[in-house]
């Protein structure tokens, strides 16, 4: 399979895993927060409150959501790896020489934040089971680390968007 018919078929994942999260989040969101500040909560305190507020059927729509999140961050994980390692690629065989330097950061970036993103999970899944306040705090930690990951990956993804952009919109010659 080329790198390109990967790349759709990761994007497909990517999308029908959102889609399938949805009814999910849904249910959280009915209740209380959403998984965004669960992640974020950074204490066992804060993260009382929120299950507190979602209730028995929030907490386990949250359940489901992070469970179908692990198929979920396998394919955006591979699709960010394979895009950055094209956009490299492509920077490589076109002499933007800033764009290969910072690929050598960015191709790993996007696996490395779904890594993070597993680590998350577990312990959101054992905060939810009672887990002693180490939990909550744990994830927030790793949550930081998988947000700041992806924001480097999607810049470099943007910019070699935008290079490739403006090189098609110069004129010849130039």
């Amino acid at each position: 399979m080329t790198r390109g018919r990967a790349l759709i078929l990761l994007a497909v994942a990517v999308v029908a895993l959102l889609a399938a999260m949805q009814p999910a989040d849904q249910r959280m969101t009915d209740n209380g927060p959403g998984m965004v500040p669960f992640e974020l909560a950074g204490s066992a305190e804060r993260s009382q409150e929120i299950r507190a507020e979602w209730g028995e059927d929030g907490r386990d729509a949250a359940r489901q959501q992070l469970w179908i999140d692990y198929a979920f961050m396998l394919a955006y994980g591979a699709f960010l790896v394979l895009a950055a390692a094209a956009t490299r690629d492509l920077a490589r065989s076109r002499g933007w020489r800033p764009l290969v330097t910072v690929g050598a950061l960015a191709v790993p970036a996007g696996g490395i934040a779904a890594g993070c993103d597993a680590i998350e999970n577990a312990c959101l899944l054992l905060t939810l089971g009672g887990a002693g306040s180490w939990a909550p705090v744990t994830a927030t930690l790793f949550a930081v680390a998988k947000f700041a990951l992806l924001a480097i990956s999607l810049a470099y993804l943007l910019a070699g968007l935008a290079m490739r952009l403006r090189g098609r919109l110069q004129p010849a010659g130039t």
